[in-house]
């Protein structure tokens, strides 16, 4: 860590020992070459240099030696914190940590005793649906709710990306269970609630369509007569497990609408099937076939959203 009279700080970071060391030398060999009058020694190695720049400076270590210039005269003292103990301390430091990390307790312990708050993201979708005693966790449907109300006109509405840094702050107010209003102004750009909720299916432990139900659907797409296809991808549809049907229904209801939009947010169901099949439903494994598998997955939510009334109707056949 470098630190100037003036308060900035330069920090050079490494976890490899002899590049630390390279640097250490580096510095404390530019020091040794300023003229004896502007050396302070100290075991903290102060010493001037006239440029703060953190590139110009790291030039300046390795060649600057001579007295600066009066137009250039703006010393500045830096403060150079290592010493050759470090290595042993971070060794032991390391030691430590990894016997710490190889006892330390599972996530699963730590929610069943109440120390960690079951997540959102990342959890399994029948864990949320029956924490938060539902069968669509409330999440999406607040992303839907907002989407609907001022993002359906928007172009590349679920294309687009939103600013990934205001994603994640937004999956950390929803881990913690705070009180959420998608209406905020933090939360404006439409783009980061669409993010949001395309995080959430990707971050399933098991997508919303089942692992034991991929090869399933794959073989229904392949099917040639358009009539027994949807019928086959139906009954595929009626065995999920509730929470992944009322979530789907849901959510293609909600995807249809934004297709329904196509001459003004330029998404077709060609698009949102592009977007949604590798997030919505993937292998367990992945194979030498995953540009054939993208192309089914995308063909799989493409149908169920042309075809939406007939694969999600409530009717017998």
């Amino acid at each position: 860590q470098i630190t100037t009279v003036s308060g900035n700080e330069f920090l050079l970071q490494s976890d490899i020992d002899f590049l630390i060391l390279d640097w250490f030398h580096a510095i404390k060999n530019a020091i040794d070459r300023l003229p004896k009058e502007q050396r302070i020694t100290s075991r903290n190695l102060e010493f001037k240099l006239r440029r703060s720049s953190s590139i110009e400076l790291l030039h300046n270590l390795d060649t600057e030696s001579k007295e600066p210039k009066p137009e250039h005269r703006k010393s500045l003292i830096f403060r150079l914190n290592y010493s050759a103990s470090d290595t042993n301390d971070r060794n032991r430091v390391k030691s430590r940590l990894k016997k710490f990390i190889s006892r330390r307790p599972s996530l699963k312990t730590l929610q069943e005793k109440g120390l960690i708050k079951d997540q959102i993201f990342g959890s399994h979708l029948h864990l949320v649906c029956e924490h938060e005693k539902s069968t669509v966790p409330q999440f999406v449907r607040l992303c839907i709710q907002a989407v609907e109300r001022r993002g359906l006109d928007v172009d590349g509405i679920y294309r687009v990306s939103g600013n990934l840094a205001t994603i994640q702050k937004l999956r950390f107010v929803v881990n913690q269970e705070e009180k959420l209003n998608l209406d905020d102004s933090q939360w404006e750009d439409i783009h980061v609630v669409t993010g949001a909720l395309k995080m959430f299916f990707r971050e399933l432990p098991e997508p919303l369509f089942p692992y034991c139900f991929f090869e399933q659907f794959v073989e229904a797409i392949k099917i040639q007569d358009n009539a027994t296809r949807i019928k086959a991808i139906r009954s595929l549809v009626k065995k999920l497990p509730r929470p992944n049907y009322d979530t789907m229904k849901i959510l293609f209801e909600h995807l249809q609408k934004i297709a329904a939009k196509e001459s003004v947010n330029l998404m077709s169901t060609q698009s949102l099937g592009i977007v949604f099949g590798p997030t919505l439903l993937r292998p367990e494994k992945e194979t030498g076939n995953m540009a054939v598998h993208m192309l089914y997955q995308n063909q799989i939510v493409e149908l169920m959203l042309s075809e939406y009334s007939k694969i999600f109707s409530s009717e017998e056949d």
